[in-house]
């Protein structure tokens, strides 16, 4: 983000002085910086000999150079504005960013309050494991079908909205995103995962919702959201590093 606040000061100072051509009615002109009428004399500023000169205004094409002037003035203001603007969404940026903790995690931005995600303990349970035996990832699983779940079939997180922002600080260079979770039986279906026997290859199954991403940081700090609203249902904020079983969940609900 340094970056960006550096280009920014660096535009801002290129923009061009705001220098005129003075039209004279025999199709010549002076570079100045600024001109005045005084009755039948025309005072205007050398660009090019830096310093103030005069001459007839009967040999001055005032039209043309006031309407040429008119035109510089408006594209110059308009740049200026473009600039301002850019500096004070950076400025923004830079005030929501100083918000966010560094720790690895989820947070929300609610007016003034900062929410903080706790970490769900997901789990994968295979129909194999004697008992319903569950075990914590990134526990090796046994061959066949597993599912990665969370116990109880709705989150205590309710947010708000149906197209919520979530900050996402990675702890890991990993894949992330939003998914759909299922309720099913006292759980929460965050994956469904299959181990190949033979070749040990691993497939993780997810129902993803489209998003937005922005990264802020270089250090991994991301904002994302839903590219359309959300129907009422449980979801959750994953990262994860795809075919290791390895997935970190901060569960949400929409009501």
């Amino acid at each position: 983000m340094r970056h960006l606040i550096i280009i920014f000061v660096a535009v801002a100072s290129t923009l061009p002085a705001a220098n005129l051509k003075l039209y004279q009615k025999d199709g010549d002109f002076q570079v100045v910086r600024e001109y005045n009428v005084e009755g039948d004399v025309v005072k205007f500023y050398s660009v090019e000999r830096s310093e103030w000169e005069e001459m007839p205004a009967a040999m001055i094409d005032l039209k043309r150079t006031e309407k040429e002037a008119a035109g510089k003035k408006e594209v110059f203001d308009k740049q200026a504005q473009e600039l301002a603007d850019e500096e004070a969404a950076a400025k923004e940026l830079r005030q929501e960013i100083r918000r966010i903790p560094t720790d690895a995690g989820v947070y929300q931005l609610e007016g003034d309050q900062l929410k903080i995600f706790k970490l769900a303990d997901a789990v994968t349970h295979s129909d194999k494991l004697k008992n319903g035996l569950k075990t914590l990832i990134p526990v090796p699983i046994m061959s066949g079908k597993s599912t990665l779940e969370m116990n109880g079939e709705h989150s205590e997180n309710v947010v708000a909205g149906d197209r919520p922002e979530f900050y996402l600080q990675l702890s890991l260079e990993d894949s992330f995103g939003i998914v759909k979770v299922t309720p099913q039986k006292g759980v929460r279906i965050v994956e469904h995962i299959e181990l190949e026997p033979v070749t040990k290859t691993v497939t993780e199954t997810r129902e993803p919702v489209e998003i937005f991403t922005k990264q802020l940081t270089e250090n991994g700090l991301y904002k994302l959201w839903p590219q359309e609203k959300l129907p009422a249902g449980e979801y959750a904020v994953i990262e994860y590093n795809e075919g290791k079983v390895d997935a970190r969940v901060w569960d949400f609900r929409i009501r």
